[in-house]
């Protein structure tokens, strides 16, 4: 009954988790996406829906070529008679093609679709200009250039890229020029015109494309500082939670033990455990005081550790040196954590198994990171034999991988250990 009721309420996280990593996978992200990533991986999905529609498209404006070369009146208008120009329509459909099959390349979509699009403005330009009669600006197909322009600019919203439409309508009017055809009053007005309207149409869209990946930007990063400020504000609670309660008990143990201690007064074993007990209380009241301070953020790394060592050194009465080099930094709870947990389990280590005499601890904060550094003169053991139900070592590795740093163990039977834990550089 207790396995199901679990169950049952696990079952939502299970199924949110589940969707979360979905989303993930498509988007080609790790769980520990930034708002830049984040923001990155939105505009690739957003272009690559656009060039998905330029696309389709492309097809509609294939098929009517297909019956402009399937009408005789229409192809002889175009002059294209001959077997090259079914040779140029399947080239452009054949580019269209490959095109739509790199689209979700993240570099070569881009620019495989942009050099695509141009040869589908010059094609344009080539269908506009060629009728020695009623073509160039007289052409009624120069208003496809207005649609290039909405092309590019939704396509790829940046000045020097919505450069080859614009640059379209002059070179429009110096093949008039050179086709000895004379340009009237009425189409320099329909060239002013069609300025006009391809500057406006820049504006409207680039103008838009912004203050949409500005809002978009805007709301990642409100979202990324919601859950931060979540944790934050769960990490309090929890904190809060157990200091009046896990913290008052082990307070009434210290209590207990001291009063009880007074009660036995001959009894020399009872005295002693009594005393143990006390001192193991004290040392728990403490490791959660600490814990609770690195929930808070309220916790300093150095001071901290070089607390953690006097302690150590005084309860079991070992040559422990703390050494610290560099300018100390402010580091994230979960690195602060990794670090203090190692040099636990490096001292454990070396007062219940190696039995050493020695040991030196040196924290440096460096340019490239932190490092950690824990040496002791013990009898040592094999890195590559780790006995059954021991843990420790692989608990280092973990926490190491699982902040991209990196642990290296390098001991060998009767000549002591050296565990060195380094952090790239990382700020809270």
């Amino acid at each position: 009954m207790d396995s199901e009721l679990r169950h049952g309420e696990d079952h939502p996280a299970h199924d949110l988790r589940a969707r979360v990593r979905a989303v993930l996978e498509r988007r080609n992200l790790t769980d520990n996406v930034s708002a830049e990533q984040a923001a990155a991986s939105w505009e690739q999905d957003r272009f690559i829906a656009r060039a998905r529609a330029l696309f389709y498209a492309r097809m509609m404006f294939l098929t009517l070529g297909l019956l402009i070369l399937a009408v005789p009146a229409w192809s002889g208008y175009f002059g294209f008679d001959g077997p090259i120009s079914f040779v140029g329509y399947f080239a452009m459909l054949l580019y269209s093609v490959a095109n739509l099959l790199v689209i979700d390349h993240p570099k070569a979509g881009r620019w495989v679709t942009y050099l695509t699009l141009c040869f589908d403005l010059l094609i344009t330009v080539v269908l506009i200009a060629r009728p020695q009669v009623g073509g160039g600006l007289q052409s009624p197909l120069l208003a496809t250039q207005l649609l290039f322009t909405t092309l590019f600019a939704i396509l790829f919203p940046k000045p020097l890229a919505i450069l080859p439409p614009l640059l379209a309508l002059p070179i429009t009017t110096r093949l008039d020029l050179l086709l000895n055809r004379s340009v009237t009053a009425v189409e320099l007005l329909t060239l002013l015109w069609y300025l006009g309207l391809n500057f406006i149409i820049v504006y409207v869209l680039v103008y838009l494309n912004e203050r949409e990946a500005t809002a978009h930007r805007e709301v990642v990063s409100l979202q990324g500082d919601l859950k931060e400020l979540a944790v934050v504000e769960e990490r309090n609670r929890l904190a809060r939670e157990i200091h009046d309660g896990l913290g008052a008990s082990l307070s009434s143990m210290i209590i207990q033990a001291e009063y009880i201690l007074n009660m036995a007064r001959e009894d020399d074993g009872l005295r002693s455990e009594i005393r143990e007990l006390k001192a193991t209380a004290e040392e728990s009241i403490e490791e959660l005081r600490r814990n609770l301070r690195m929930m808070r953020e309220d916790f300093e790394l150095s001071q901290g550790l070089e607390d953690y060592v006097k302690t150590f050194r005084d309860r079991t009465g070992q040559d422990i040196r703390f050494e610290r080099t560099g300018v100390t930094r402010k580091l994230p709870p979960d690195a602060q954590l990794a670090l203090f947990r190692i040099l636990q389990e490096c001292l454990s280590n070396a007062a219940k198994h190696a039995e050493a005499k020695e040991v030196q601890v040196r924290l440096d904060f460096s340019a490239e990171g932190v490092h950690l550094v824990v040496r002791d003169n013990g009898k040592g053991f094999d890195p590559g034999r780790t006995p059954r139900g021991h843990y420790g070592l692989l608990n280092m590795r973990e926490r190491a991988m699982k902040l991209g740093g990196s642990i290296v163990v390098d001991s060998a039977p009767g000549a002591g250990a050296q565990v060195a834990f380094s952090l790239p550089c990382l700020s809270a």
